[in-house]
Order: C-alpha cells, then structure tokens, then sequence
C-alpha cells in the first residue's frame, strides 16, 4: 500500500504542505533565538534593576512600612512578607524555574520567581537581598492576546499556497491531458486536428513529437487503405474476366465452372475481410443507437431458413453506436456461430456496471483454452473444430470495431458445451 500520492497535483500539495511545515518551524526557532529570548532577558534584567532599587536602602532587610506604602503608591511595586504575600495572590502565581535561574545571576544569589497571570499581570520575586520579602512587580502589556489572528493568517497562508500549486499544476496538466486524449483517440484510429504547443517548454516539445508522430501514421494509414483499395481493384478485375470466362464454358464442364465460382467467391470474400479489416468504418461518426433493434435486424438478415437463433433483449438504453460497425461486428459473430455449429444459437442484450453487452452463443465443440487470445490476431484461425474457411480476419475485425467504442470482447468456452462470446460496449462514449 503506497501512502504517497501518485498524482502531480497531490505530491505538489504535499511538497507545498511539507515546506510550509518547515517554513513554520524556522519561523518559530528563529523567533525563539531572535525575538522571543532578547526580550525574555530585557525583562529579566529590568526586574532585577527594579528589586535592586526595592532594597538599595534597605538596612539589614528591614523594610520601613512608610517606605513600603509611599513605594507601591508612586510605582506599584510591592513589598511583602511572607504571610501577606500569599494572601495578596502570591499561593495563585506559578514557579517558573528558567526564570528563577536567570534572576538568581542577575541578583547574586539564589532568587525565586513566580508569575501570576490573572486579571493583572503580576511578577512574584523572592530576592537574595531580602529572602523573607517578596516583591510584587506588576507588567503591563504582557497578557495573553487572542490567538484567533494567528490561527486565521496561518489558514489564509495555507490554502493560498494550495491554492497557488492547485493553479500551477492545473496549468501543467491541462496539455497533458489534451495529450492523453489524443493518443487515445489514435489508438482508436481517430485522428484528431494538431494539438496547441502550450505549456513549459518540456510539454511543448513533446506536444511538437506527438502532433509529427500523429500525422506520420495518419499518412501510413491513408497509404495502406489506397494500397488495399488498389490491390482490391487489381484483383477484382482478373476475378470479374475469369468469371465471364467460367459462364462460356460447355455444359459437361459445369462441375470445373462451379469449383471456379466458389474459389471466385472465396477470393471476394477475402478481399472484402482485408478492406473491413483495414477501414473498420473509423470515419463513421458514433450516435445514439438502440442497441437492441441492432441485434434484432442482425438476427432478421442472418438467419437462415433452416437454424434457429433464439433471443433475450434486456433493458438497454440509447448507446453511441457506428451503426454500420457494430452490425458488422455482430453478423460475423452470428455468422460464426452458424458456420461451426449445427444447434440452436442464443442471443441476448443487457447491462452491466456502465456497460450495455450482447452475448452470442453456441452449441458446438468450443475451442481450446490456450488458443482464445490467439484467436483475435490477425490471419489466425481455430482448430479443426470450429472449422478452417475464411482468411482468419474475422474475430481480429470484431476486436478492432468493439476497441474503436472503448469497449470490450470475449470468449469463452460453456460448461454446458459451446462457445460464448460476449461483446461490452459502454453507455457512455470516451
């Protein structure tokens, strides 16, 4: 289990988030050393000037109550023993002891310091000068302020900084999105209009090598399809002679001239696989189809006179189709089925997670396990079983039409006996 993002846009918002971690916590050290101890050691000093003033005449530790009172009135320190020291807050005020230490070397000897933070903010000293008197220190300015700020500007920074890689990877994915699209659309065969060269100069460049790469095949596959439709002229023509030929023949001849019609067929045949299988109707524009009255007018055409093809339509709704395509896909599976078999065939519609499929099946010998992948290459045909005529372009063709739709074919063999073959073809276009 991978706990980082995969994404561009999660590792920058990680990255972002790790760096402003780090960024808050130099922040802090640095406030601590720069800001936060200079001042700590300003106060500290001005506490221990202010107590070396409370007793600079102060003989033997006697505090004259008169000195005391006109002290607190004009400066509001306060000088008090013990007993009246706890009941004027010193039993609230917390020891600090860092502050202990640091007033103890600033005073000469060992000092005590407590901090009450009430309504006043008030410094409790015990000073090595009088160890049995405590000065009250009042500071103002040093109460706790709301936090509510802080927390606000760190949220603000936050989410402007992910807000701020949000953007940045947003402007970086968007080129290679427009990629992805495209090279799934020329992998379908689609050929798609030059991309715009946008982004960094990294995206550019293989913006550039993708739109080159694109016309390249585009260019490939327009000269293969005017190769097959020459080599298709250039066939049919001897075949159409050969043909006029094979009718001038004597009647004792008619078993020569019906082997030589067959054999004419056969190579029609073949040549009418070799252009499906180059154009596979890549230029049809996809439209919302019924699926259903597809494989009803398939099943109406190819059925013939003496086999039984039963039906099972589901609750299929409009797919986008290339209707000449998909008929075409579906009437060599039917025609498959017809060819190997001689039993009933079953055909049925339904859906299944975002998918609408169609299912032909058979009840003939089936086919080995290990020859099914096999089976969709091209010129590949199946075992003795299922027969040997054709160029072995069929299912090869039906794998190309379905794939062109983003969808999916599959055979298996039946436990009960039979093939299966199962085409999914999703309700949604890609």
């Amino acid at each position: 289990m991978k706990i980082l993002p995969r994404s561009a846009f999660g590792q920058t918002v990680l990255l972002i988030g790790f760096l402003l971690f780090i960024n808050q916590i130099v922040s802090y050290i640095s406030f601590a050393i720069y800001v936060f101890d200079p001042h700590q050691q300003q106060i500290n000093q001005l506490l221990a000037k202010q107590v070396r003033v409370v007793f600079i005449d102060i003989d033997d530790a006697k505090l004259s109550p008169k000195m005391a009172k006109a002290f607190h009135n004009e400066t509001g320190i306060g000088v008090y023993r013990e007993h009246d020291a706890m009941a004027a807050g010193l039993a609230n005020a917390v020891l600090y002891s860092y502050r202990s230490e640091q007033m103890s070397l600033l005073l000469g000897g060992p000092a005590e310091v407590r901090i009450f933070d009430g309504d006043e903010y008030l410094f409790w000293i015990r000073a090595p000068q009088a160890p049995h008197l405590w000065v009250k220190i009042p500071i103002n300015g040093m109460e706790k302020g709301s936090i509510s700020p802080l927390i606000f500007f760190m949220v603000v920074i936050g989410l402007l900084s992910v807000m701020g890689g949000w953007l940045f990877v947003r402007q970086l994915n968007r080129p290679l999105k427009s990629l992805e699209l495209a090279a799934k659309d020329v992998g379908r065969g689609d050929f798609p209009d030059p991309l715009t060269e946008r982004g960094t100069s990294e995206i550019m460049a293989v913006t550039q090598a993708f739109n080159q790469m694109s016309k390249g095949i585009k260019q490939l596959e327009e000269d293969r399809n005017l190769l097959m439709a020459g080599i298709s002229h250039d066939l049919r023509t001897p075949l159409t002679r050969i043909r006029l030929a094979s009718e001038m023949m004597h009647e004792q001849d008619a078993f020569l001239k019906e082997g030589i019609e067959i054999d004419i067929d056969d190579m029609n045949n073949i040549i009418d696989q070799f252009i499906d299988y180059i154009r596979h109707d890549s230029k049809d524009k996809a439209e919302l189809d019924d699926l259903n009255e597809l494989v009803e007018e398939v099943v109406n055409v190819e059925t013939p006179s003496n086999r039984v093809i039963n039906t099972q339509y589901g609750d299929c709704p409009k797919i986008p189709l290339r209707h000449v395509a998909v008929k075409r896909a579906l009437a060599n599976l039917v025609q498959n089925a017809i060819r190997y078999t001689t039993g009933e065939i079953d055909v049925s519609t339904g859906i299944e997670k975002g998918f609408a499929f169609i299912i032909v099946s058979d009840n003939g010998a089936g086919i080995p396990a290990a020859d099914i992948d096999r089976l969709f290459q091209p010129f590949t045909q199946g075992d003795t079983a299922r027969g040997t005529e054709g160029s072995g372009l069929g299912l090869a063709i039906i794998k190309r039409i379905v794939e062109a739709h983003g969808g999916t074919v599959e055979l298996t063999n039946r436990t009960t006996g039979g093939l299966q073959a199962k085409v999914r073809l999703p309700l949604k276009s890609k």
